[in-house]
């Protein structure tokens, strides 16, 4: 398969991440505490160099998603090429950072780093997820893997763009994860959600060992897991129903709300008006998630839509 042997190198260099939305906490406590003592998650891939990034430290430090623009919408490559031309002084606080990482572990096209693992969170009810963003021959191995390891993980495959096109920070490195855990409110922290952000990053290191390992002998290691897991695949989001002023509405539907990752079919309650008027889903069946994310709320997206696959 032609993705599989661009990556069949050892992943050497490991750059997790967290801050990249400075009011998700758990990676940022997470790194806050690595940065302090790593030795335990070192441990896990001894043969990988493993490094540790707070992303956007004025959002940390200010409590908010970001400062002007989302941080992790600024690296496709188009973008990256377009704001390089300019001077850091005419790019926001977003903008230039972007540059700056991209000048510091990429560029995008030629990057430094073989690894990325960024650390988010969602208002949403989507559990532990794992976000991969390719189908080759590593990402099936580690989602796989994760899944196997950690049954209560939801894989989301958002691969619906070439990796040069994706816009998110990760795909600086060859290859990238976002763990995605929820719900959890912007600026807070829950001890779960923390500890299932903690376990999904150690399975991933892991498994980067085992892949190294396998690579050492000429194991073929996707032969210890030859099973596909069940996973989820990114088709589109949807919009919540407008007025002629550009107004919500509708809100999620009681019977949707909290219910990420289930089959939502053809003519079952969607939203729900504010005169209380069930407005149904007319369109084909689909598996919401990040339902009612709170960031996403200022682009009036109610959730995002995915098929069921295997992986």
């Amino acid at each position: 398969m032609h993705s599989s042997h661009i990556h069949s190198a050892a992943v050497k260099s490991v750059l997790i991440c967290g801050g990249t939305h400075g009011n998700e906490l758990s990676g940022v406590y997470a790194i806050s505490q690595w940065q302090r003592d790593d030795t335990e998650l070192k441990n896990l891939a001894p043969s990988a160099n493993i490094d540790f990034l707070m992303v956007n430290q004025a959002a940390v430090d200010a409590n908010v998603r970001f400062i002007e623009e989302d941080f992790n919408r600024q690296f496709s490559f188009a973008k990256l090429t377009e704001n390089s031309k300019k001077n850091y002084e005419q790019l926001n606080h977003e903008a230039a950072l972007a540059q700056r990482l991209n000048a510091q572990y990429g560029p995008k096209q030629s990057p430094q780093i073989d690894f990325i693992v960024d650390i988010h969170n969602t208002t949403s009810a989507m559990g532990p997820t794992l976000i991969v963003l390719a189908r080759d021959h590593f990402n099936i191995g580690l989602a796989r893997y994760v899944k196997t390891h950690m049954p209560n993980a939801n894989i989301l495959v958002e691969d619906h763009l070439p990796y040069a096109d994706l816009p998110y920070f990760c795909t600086l490195a060859k290859q990238s994860v976002m763990v995605e855990v929820g719900a959890q409110a912007q600026g807070t922290l829950r001890a779960q959600v923390y500890q299932q952000t903690v376990e999904m990053t150690e399975h991933i290191l892991a498994f980067i060992q085992k892949y190294n390992d396998d690579l050492d002998t000429s194991t073929d290691y996707t032969d210890s897991y030859p099973q596909p897991v069940d996973a989820f695949s990114f088709t589109k989001d949807t919009i919540y129903p407008l007025n002629a002023a550009g107004q919500r509405s509708a809100m999620i539907h009681p019977q949707l709300d909290g219910q990420d990752f289930k089959v939502l079919k053809k003519g079952q309650p969607c939203f729900v008006d504010f005169q209380g008027q069930d407005i149904n889903w007319e369109e084909e069946t689909t598996y919401p998630h990040f339902i009612d994310e709170a960031a996403y709320n200022k682009l009036n997206i109610a959730f995002a839509g995915a098929h069921k696959t295997q992986i």
